[in-house]
């Protein structure tokens, strides 16, 4: 890790929990001017109410503009470069644009189409805890189950070979850590890009039953070979990043709350909100993607000027005392109380549907595969310098 790197304000967390200051932040200021590793200020905004304002108006919170700006304090590229790096990845875009992208996608994630992907879930989830029980205790629960589980997933729905995991996790993991000098990153990001544009121009000439092959064949004349990398990039990285992060820090935010696993194994219909518990209590996306004012714009008596760059505090936001009672409190018995883990308005995540049934699905089938599970006494690393939050390594016994 470079040491001139210092980790920003809205990524700093001590444990499971947001950074003090980030809490004093919020129940302060709520919104706070900070110098960025970009070279230039940014303001982060950390209320709920707040936050949610700013992701539901994308006409005076901005990402397009967010991505120009974010780029002028890198490695500069010719226009060609950054509209191929941005095609397709609806994080880049504001509507009317993000609007023809996201149309076209939606319906690839309803929860009608989830339904249809349980079964192989279950298999999955099954034959990792098959695989689990044959090494024995213990194991490396990151390794072993949080990470392969969405990877296989998601792999099988768009239509990536899962032998390739290594080569794609080792590169997401480079362009996710701020930590890594900025050209390592990007190096990663082309490489990753190029490794698409194989996968993509394979479609093309012979589109499979996966989402790929779906979207070559129903949406080949609406969607350019730059698109389809782009749509196929984001989806594969959002798609093993996240919930396995969540299915690490979940079963250790758990096993660290027994009372709360205790009433999820004796009333396992509480699984729903166990699972929005953790998403509110967790949030390991830290801010989402950054937004650029297009106008000024006041947020908690702060006057914040057009032009600047916006940062969401999504773990502050979710633990707003404003926003819910007892927000430090782990408490399953809350339900889904409209937290802000999976963003809000247009951006909000796409893959939601698919994150959550395969948390609602796994959470069980590890605790009753493994009724005795538990911390080995090493002490887990956290993955701080990383886009999304999450654990390295966590060893458990049984």
């Amino acid at each position: 890790m470079s040491d001139s790197v210092t980790l920003p304000l809205h990524m700093r967390r001590s444990g499971f929990d947001p950074d003090p200051e980030l809490s004093a932040l919020r129940d302060d200021d709520g919104v706070r001017r900070v110098p960025t590793m970009f070279g230039f200020d940014a303001w982060i905004v950390s209320r709920h109410a707040d936050v949610r304002a700013v992701l539901g108006d994308p006409a005076r919170f901005s990402n397009a503009q967010s991505m120009a700006l974010q780029a002028a304090g890198r490695p500069q590229y010719s226009e060609e470069e950054l509209r191929k790096a941005r095609a397709g990845n609806l994080l880049a875009f504001d509507p009317p644009e993000h609007t023809r992208l996201r149309r076209i996608l939606t319906p690839e994630f309803t929860m009608r189409r989830m339904r249809r992907l349980e079964p192989r879930i279950h298999e999955i989830v099954e034959e990792h805890l098959d695989a689990m029980e044959r090494t024995g205790s213990p194991v490396d629960l990151v390794s072993a189950f949080a990470l392969p589980i969405p990877s296989l997933v998601i792999c099988e729905l768009l239509g990536v070979p899962y032998a390739d995991r290594d080569g794609f996790q080792r590169r997401t993991g480079k362009v996710l850590d701020i930590s890594l000098p900025v050209e390592q990153r990007q190096a990663a990001s082309i490489e990753q890009r190029a490794y698409m544009g194989e996968l993509v121009a394979r479609a093309q000439v012979e589109p499979g039953d996966d989402m790929l092959g779906m979207l070559v064949r129903e949406h080949g004349d609406d969607l350019d070979t730059d698109e389809l990398v782009g749509i196929a990039g984001l989806l594969l990285l959002a798609g093993h990043e996240t919930t396995s992060n969540m299915l690490g820090l979940g079963t250790l935010a758990l096993l660290r709350h027994p009372d709360q696993l205790e009433l999820l194994k004796k009333e396992p219909e509480r699984i729903g909100a166990t699972v929005e518990e953790l998403l509110r209590w967790l949030s390991i996306v830290h801010s989402g993607t950054g937004k650029v004012t297009t106008t000024e714009v006041e947020l908690s008596g702060t006057r914040i000027p057009a032009g600047a760059l916006v940062m969401c505090a999504l773990p502050a936001a979710n633990r707003d005392p404003a926003f819910i009672s007892d927000p430090e409190r782990f408490d399953i018995t809350r339900g889904d109380l409209g937290h802000v883990a999976f963003g809000h308005g247009v951006h909000h995540c796409l893959g939601a549907p698919l994150a959550r049934m395969e948390m609602r699905i796994a959470f069980p089938a590890l605790f009753a595969r493994f009724p005795g599970l538990r911390e080995t006494g090493t002490t887990p690393e956290f993955r701080s310098f990383n886009v999304v939050y999450g654990l390295t390594t966590f060893e458990v016994a049984w």
